[in-house]
């Protein structure tokens, strides 16, 4: 990543795309885009990928590569079916930091028959975390209006490839992008 964006500065990488979607998408709620400012710490501050689970990490590093939101969950943990929608205001949740949090009108969100699992400005929820000790695992990927459905599929791709180095065995039930 470090050589990837070499002489490169904050503007630009700011401009760049799906960066520059997801910003303006982030600017209607009168929020920062935090991946782009998690790019910003690992290529001008020398920080590393947080190590949280190999499943975590996984995710992270194809989000950093090609710079989608994604949220994980442990897929036992959800009580299916799960629902995409577009939030009314108001719904609450437990983040994964345990602060409940209300849903701002018009956020992208998850939800399975017990509630929210996450939303694009929030992120993902307590309840079903991944943990060390996860074996089935759902992600989404969170893709505004201007995002190519081709490279939300080609980043799940990524995700697959990189989970199947750390677990070399493990099988993908499902890898649809939906609208």
């Amino acid at each position: 990543m470090r050589e990837k964006y070499a002489g490169l500065d904050k503007a630009y990488l700011k401009n760049m795309e799906p960066i520059n979607t997801f910003s303006d998408y982030y600017k209607r709620f009168k929020k920062t885009y935090h991946l782009l400012l998690q790019l910003e710490s690992i290529v001008f501050k020398n920080k590393s990928i947080p190590k949280v689970s190999s499943l975590v990490e996984a995710m992270f590093m194809a989000e950093l590569k090609n710079l989608l939101l994604t949220a994980g969950h442990d897929l036992d943990a959800i009580d299916l079916p799960i629902k995409l929608d577009v939030s009314n205001g108001g719904e609450k949740y437990t983040q994964i930091s345990g602060q409940e949090k209300e849903l701002i009108y018009n956020d992208m969100m998850v939800s399975d028959s017990k509630g929210i699992i996450s939303s694009i400005i929030y992120g993902p929820d307590k309840r079903t975390q991944i943990t060390p000790n996860t074996q089935n695992v759902l992600f989404v990927v969170y893709a505004p209006p201007g995002i190519e459905k081709s490279k939300v599929f080609q980043h799940l791709q990524d995700i697959q490839n990189y989970v199947h180095i750390i677990a070399p065995e493990s099988e993908v039930e499902l890898l649809k992008v939906y609208k």
